[in-house]
């Protein structure tokens, strides 16, 4: 008997299948019945490969093999993830499957990984394509009476493909290229870039480089206190002749830019009446349209500080593993228009959970109707907006309920009607002077109620309540003050900020609508967005600075280096979200895959050709004076693109020492201290990342010192340093000591304690007086941003156990119907060890 073979993108979707379809037995990775037989992949199985024809074996990184691109690509199974490659092809190729089911998830990484197996293996079977949105048993059974033909995703698989080959390309080439520029004079120094990457980091370089710039200006307000018959308000100066200037942004109505103009102002109506008029208007707010991946992502950032790629494995959780939200890797905010029954039924089915009251009154007061900003087809793409599906959740964890309930109250509070205020503007005149105030009432909340809003006063000036009047009233002037201020640079970038510069392809738009309108032409896709930032920060482009994302002396590096080489294809957002734009159209079958690819190679070729025709130039940049003497003549040392440079002698340091990049005020303090660290980051020539201070020779070279340099020799002198505290093993002294936190006794030719820790624990340094506090109490503070062996940054407590060594304490979340904390101590693993 003829079967099909359903293959998953992931192990725990081909068990819901197999768990929904039913009566199937499970063998080892896969599952089969009389009908189906169901396996998966675990992500992606095969990887692009320069054909053996085409390789280069030796000199890769020579500007003379460059560009490398090959009429056609190879595909090399995955290492680690080859077994199951195997498995795959073996049930392929029985002669009992006849048909193919690809069951990957529905989008293009998802089309990708099935082609790929599918190209590999070489089958001609026939394929159909399962789509899903959502995960639950019902979507499941309903998308297999509804299997698509294959040749009804075709485009979206030349898409895919030609995203992958593009971005290998550009990666690849411009990799090699950039680093066989920057490895001209010695050594190697490995500069990656990409396609989507370096664009992206290029918006947070340019918005960094306006912040260095910026000069902060003085201005000045005047703040009044009126003192009316029902009681005081406030209000504050403003020019009625004000129009707003498109090239400055600082200049605003209630700004003076001369003190003296504000105090004449002041003194003239200090203790004077003024005549009042005001003005009530009714104003709207409708609520913000559905979520995709993306506005989810920001809004969780800005709410709970979720990176993008938490949000991402957060939302996808609850797609696959809890089935209660749909398909969360879409770039659409609107559902499909005939999803209104489907919408009343998930209504109903939260009428009996918290969501209960609003969920009960949208079905009551029929809410549910066709709605081009809600119901629209024109503004879907494979995907449409994530909402709650009809289960009701259980067992989530509180990151995962977190982002539940955003999706929920979204979801409901779109079908209820406009907040209403009423919003009154008082101009308050005294000797001819205005003074402005403004109040909102809230008259229905309207969706806003779904957040818990009532109706109530909201003064937009201050949290008191703006003070009626009676029409012509007359007050006086009770208080004015003038208020000095200076303008503020730019904010830096943090994810949410950073995700909307994506989606509108370098431009912060505040109109979510109009950014919506223009995430086409976006950096990236909501799928890929969190992983670019993630790769910036792996490659040590970007540094996590609280919320903020600062990019490194690294970042300027290579941005200088683009421009000094005139590659604008890799620092233009509005180039590569074009790039974005025509695989979006490839997938609608308006672009043929093959001009695409010819441009991408045109543009490789480009890139290539500008940085063999610059060889041994110098890159011109806006590079820095450091504030430190050269320690050899006391002469000014200029930042330059590859050093650190005296004008005056020869002395001379690079920038990149074993792969890594110092920054400005690293080298100022080994310049000033002859030493500086410990500092993470390094490389080895086998490819290993290493930690290491850094000390400035007598003769002016920089040295790595690892701290084990006393390991045979007379004992450490520590006379010069204050001790943090006592040992727990023997109770001496406790000093800083190389890369360690060590006992006196520990170091040195006669060691009678073995008493260490590191400075750096799993890439978080550890702060002095942390140390201090766990050698004087037996606990450090909180701390944040460990990252585990996996690369999962987690949180927690350094503690002294009770044999003296350091180990892990990590905080639980306590049980919702109790306020106590309980900790667990971790076991058999030592702080101590995590850092070696």
């Amino acid at each position: 008997m003829s079967k099909s073979l359903i293959i998953a993108e992931k192990p725990s979707v081909a068990a819901d299948i197999a768990r929904v379809l039913g009566n199937f037995t499970k063998h080892t990775d896969y599952f089969e019945n009389d009908q189906y037989v169901v396996s998966s992949a675990v992500g992606h199985l095969l990887e692009l490969a320069i054909p053996e024809e085409y390789e280069v074996k030796r000199g890769k990184w020579s500007f003379a093999n460059l560009p490398v691109i090959p009429p056609h690509f190879d595909l090399n199974p995955i290492e680690k993830t080859s077994s199951r490659l195997k498995l795959l092809s073996k049930l392929i190729k029985r002669k009992d499957i006849d048909t193919l089911i690809n069951a990957c998830d529905a989008g293009r990484e998802g089309e990708l990984i099935f082609y790929y197996i599918l190209r590999h293996v070489g089958t001609n079977k026939p394929v159909k394509r399962l789509w899903l949105q959502s995960m639950t048993p019902d979507a499941i059974r309903e998308g297999f009476t509804k299997l698509l033909d294959n040749s009804e995703v075709q485009s979206l698989a030349e898409a895919a493909v030609s995203r992958s080959e593009s971005d290998w390309l550009v990666g690849i080439n411009g990799t090699r290229a950039m680093t066989a520029f920057n490895s001209q004079e010695g050594g190697f120094h490995k500069t990656t870039v990409g396609r989507v990457q370096t664009p992206t980091l290029a918006i947070l370089v340019e918005r960094e480089e306006k912040i260095k710039k910026f000069r902060p200006q003085d201005y000045w307000e005047i703040h009044a206190t009126f003192a009316a018959s029902n009681g005081n308000y406030n209000g504050k100066w403003f020019d009625e002749k004000f129009s707003k200037d498109k090239v400055n942004q600082e200049l605003k109505p209630e700004r003076l830019w001369e003190q003296k103009k504000a105090e004449v102002i002041r003194d003239k109506c200090q203790g004077k009446p003024g005549q009042v008029n005001e003005e009530s208007k009714p104003s709207k707010e409708i609520c913000p349209l559905l979520y995709d991946l993306t506005s989810l992502q920001r809004e969780a950032n800005s709410r709970f500080g979720f990176s993008a790629k938490t949000t991402l494995g957060l939302a996808q959780a609850l797609y696959e593993k809890h089935k209660v939200l749909t398909y969360p890797r879409t770039d659409s905010r609107a559902l499909p228009e005939d999803y209104i029954a489907t919408v009343k039924d998930t209504v109903q089915s939260l009428g009996n959970t918290d969501y209960g009251k609003f969920a009960q009154q949208i079905l009551a007061s029929n809410w549910v109707i066709p709605n081009k900003r809600i119901f629209n087809n024109a503004k879907i793409s494979d995907h449409f907006a994530i909402i709650p599906t009809s289960l009701n959740p259980a067992k989530l964890n509180e990151a995962e309920a977190k982002i539940y309930d955003l999706v929920t109250k979204r979801f409901l509070a779109i079908f209820f009607p406009a907040a209403e205020f009423l919003i009154t503007t008082r101009i308050t005149r005294v000797e001819n002077e205005p003074f402005r105030t403004e109040g909102k009432v809230m008259v229905n909340p309207g969706w806003q109620a779904v957040y818990g809003k009532s109706a109530k006063l909201d003064d937009l000036e201050d949290d008191t309540t703006l003070a009626a009047i009676t029409p012509g009233e007359s007050v006086i002037t009770e208080e004015i003050n003038v208020i000095a201020n200076q303008t503020r640079p730019p904010a830096r970038f943090n994810e949410a900020t950073l995700l909307s510069a994506m989606e509108g392809a370098g431009k912060l738009v505040e109109d979510e609508e109009l950014r919506a309108a223009m995430s086409a032409k976006g950096l990236g896709t909501p799928a890929t967005r969190a992983a670019i930032i993630e790769g910036l920060v792996f490659e040590n482009y970007l540094q996590r600075v609280g919320r903020e994302l600062h990019p490194t002396a690294k970042a300027f590096s290579l941005i200088t280096l683009l421009r000094g080489l005139k590659i604008p294809e890799l620092i233009s957002p509005e180039l590569t979200g074009n790039w974005e734009f025509q695989l979006r159209q490839i997938e609608q079958g308006h672009l043929k895959r093959t001009a695409f690819m010819e441009k991408i190679a045109a543009m490789t070729s480009h890139i290539v050709e500008q940085a063999k025709t610059h060889r041994g130039e110098t890159i011109a940049g806006d590079f820095s004076l450091l504030k430190s003497p050269c320690p050899k003549c006391g002469g000014i040392v200029h930042e330059t693109y590859k050093k650190f440079q005296c004008q005056k002698c020869d002395f001379a340091l690079w920038k990149i020492l074993a792969g890594r990049q110092f920054e400005i005020d690293e080298m100022e303090t080994l310049i000033t201290q002859r030493e500086v660290g410990p500092l993470q980051g390094f490389r080895s020539k086998m490819g290993q990342s290493f930690n290491a201070i850094i000390k400035l020779t007598d003769t002016y070279e920089m040295k790595f010192d690892f701290g084990n340099n006393d390991e045979n020799h007379e004992e450490v002198d520590f006379s010069n340093q204050v001790a943090l505290g006592k040992c727990p093993k023997c109770n001496h002294a406790v000093y800083e000591h190389g890369l360690q936190y060590v006992c006196e006794k520990s170091v040195g030719a006669t060691r009678t304690c073995n008493f260490k820790t590191g400075k750096i624990i799993l890439t978080r340094p550890i702060e002095r007086e942390q140390i201090t506090k766990l050698l004087e109490t037996g606990k450090t503070d909180l701390l944040t941003k460990f990252i585990s062996k996996k690369g999962r940054p987690f949180s927690a407590y350094l503690v002294r156990n009770a044999d003296g060594k350091i180990g892990f304490e990590f905080e639980q979340k306590a049980p919702k119907k109790t306020t106590e904390t309980k900790t667990k101590q971790s076991k058999g693993k030592t702080a101590s060890k995590a850092a070696s």
